[in-house]
């Protein structure tokens, strides 16, 4: 088998770098064969996975948080290769959905002997326009926290579930509210939104769950749409929406389907696994079965 590391050695404070030689001395004593590459800058391991996977078939280890992951999954899509996490960034959410504890170094070491020894089962994702993804997307008041999010991680002094509580508060303060066309499944609905999340895993935003019910290999996405609320009623939701149980207040409901498209007048921040970019429409479609993962041994 062939193993490819892709090391973002900007995520978790240089984390990632700490793994080398665990994974080095565990192939010393493998026949396997295994490389090693580090990523130069943004959007630079989508272009490493995409020149590997396109000459052979690889075990493509992404080894940082959820935007490293992002990447090499977009490198790597419909080339036949595994793909595995070991989560070593800042939020590390898909991994949640893997059950993995990423709460010590000593930890990180046991999950890469373990993925490394894993078996693939096949698991869901999610094209989004021209790209892809494998756990949650969303616009909104959402997707606006986490840009505003990003940015309070990068100063290095706010980290996890934390940096997105200030984030939460800092975008309150400023933010207003969409009108959204929802197409799900060729059944539309029009709404003033204060957030949409479309999810393929559980957890997001260090933990947040806004769509419990989410699956990795259940061939559906599942919709959760919130409407305008009052400032008030945006502090009861967020404790409710973090631990998933959200589902009882009036203003939000839940959907699931195989295409959802999501259109505003105006330019809207989307988040897609973390990473904010600004679009008008959106075209979600599930892949069921898209890729190959990595699931983690149990010893």
């Amino acid at each position: 088998m062939n193993h490819l590391f892709i090391i973002n050695p900007v995520a978790g404070q240089g984390k990632p770098l700490k793994l080398i030689p665990e994974i080095k001395k565990i192939f010393s004593s493998r026949n396997d064969t295994f490389k090693i590459e580090i990523t130069e800058r943004p959007g630079h391991a989508t272009d490493i996975a995409k020149e590997y996977t396109s000459q052979k078939k690889y075990r493509v280890y992404s080894i940082g948080g959820d935007g490293t992951l992002n990447e090499v999954l977009n490198g790597m899509v419909n080339s036949g290769s595994s793909l595995a996490v070991i989560p070593a960034g800042s939020g590390n959410d898909f991994s949640r959905n893997l059950n993995l504890n990423i709460a010590s170094k000593r930890y990180s070491y046991d999950i890469l002997n373990r993925t490394i020894n894993g078996k693939e089962e096949p698991v869901d994702i999610v094209k989004i326009n021209n790209r892809y993804f494998i756990n949650i997307s969303s616009v909104g008041l959402d997707a606006e926290v986490a840009n505003t999010t990003n940015k309070l991680k990068r100063t290095g002094l706010l980290r996890g579930s934390f940096a997105y509580l200030v984030g939460i508060f800092a975008t309150l303060l400023k933010y207003n509210s969409h009108i959204l066309r929802v197409t799900i499944d060729g059944q539309t609905f029009e709404k003033e939104s204060l957030l949409l999340a479309i999810a393929n895993g559980k957890f997001y935003g260090g933990g947040v769950q806004p769509a419990p019910d989410a699956s990795i290999n259940d061939g559906l996405l599942d919709v959760c749409f919130v409407k305008k609320m009052s400032v008030f009623k945006i502090v009861r939701l967020l404790p409710l929406y973090y631990k998933g149980k959200h589902g009882g207040l009036e203003e939000v409901t839940f959907f699931k389907g195989k295409k959802i498209e999501v259109c505003n007048n105006h330019e809207m921040a989307l988040n897609i696994d973390g990473e904010i970019t600004m679009v008008k429409n959106a075209v979600y479609e599930i892949i069921p079965k898209g890729i190959n993962l990595v699931i983690p041994s149990q010893s």
